[in-house]
């Protein structure tokens, strides 16, 4: 009994613990936090020269949903965090290393990969989430109690809701395997399109909106207007191609 404690311990042990499950989901929240704060603050001031960019011409809900919103984040991390350490014998087995430092090219490569693969698995498990009346209900129904979402927002949702998501985001990391850097950099990508995604705001000093498939706070803002269609988190044309763009939001991008 002794030996099986001591080599269960020892899996806690290996330096990987921190460094792979732990400081990943420490830079996925912070890069969500990092991103979401300066957004949700204009949000919360509302002042009258940014009003123009505001997706929805209607009051931002932060007054209402703030403290609670707060209060999820830190249940979903802290719910995550203890299926991470229950899960650690089996996602050490991953072909996750920290190995060599891969060239530039391999990165560009797994994250594009990491994307496109996240965004379609991401697709079909929201789509679930509205299409089984039981989930809808039980779930997801918590995410769209906001209809004019702010930044911060992004992590307001049901724990069941947190875990799926980020198990997705683990999905082609542990699938294809990466170096730890990689993982890094897709997890803070990751987090940072959480917030994006939510701000509210169709800003030009935004960056961000001026990726190629990525249509950031415009894209999901209309699917919590309408809470059927865009069902993708970050590459539009996957809605395109199933046909379940939200009709208002093809008319505003037509502007």
């Amino acid at each position: 009994m002794d030996t099986i404690f001591t080599d269960w311990l020892a899996l806690y042990q290996d330096p990987m613990f921190l460094k792979f499950p732990i400081a990943a989901m420490v830079l996925s929240v912070g890069a969500f936090l990092v991103t979401a704060i300066p957004w949700t603050l204009l949000a919360w001031i509302d002042p009258p020269w940014a009003r123009r960019y505001k997706i929805q011409q209607k009051p931002f809900q932060i007054s209402e949903f703030f403290w609670a919103g707060l209060f999820r984040i830190m249940t979903n991390t802290f719910i995550l965090l203890i299926l991470l350490v229950l899960f650690w014998p089996l996602l050490r087995l991953s072909n996750i290393h920290g190995g060599e430092i891969p060239e530039w090219y391999v990165w560009v490569i797994q994250l594009v990969a990491f994307i496109f693969i996240d965004d379609f698995l991401f697709y079909w498990a929201h789509r679930l989430m509205h299409e089984n009346k039981w989930l809808l209900r039980k779930v997801h129904s918590v995410h769209h109690r906001i209809r004019n979402t702010c930044a911060l927002d992004g992590m307001y949702m049901h724990w069941f809701e947190h875990v799926v998501i980020s198990s997705l985001t683990l999905a082609a990391p542990l699938a294809l395997g990466c170096h730890l850097y990689v993982l890094y950099a897709w997890v803070i990508i990751r987090g940072i399109e959480g917030a994006d995604g939510h701000s509210g705001y169709d800003a030009p000093w935004n960056l961000l909106r001026y990726l190629p498939f990525y249509d950031g706070a415009v894209y999901h803002d209309f699917h919590h207007a309408r809470i059927r269609g865009n069902y993708a988190g970050a590459l539009h044309y996957v809605d395109g191609f199933f046909g379940t763009y939200v009709k208002q939001y093809l008319e505003y991008k037509n502007k």
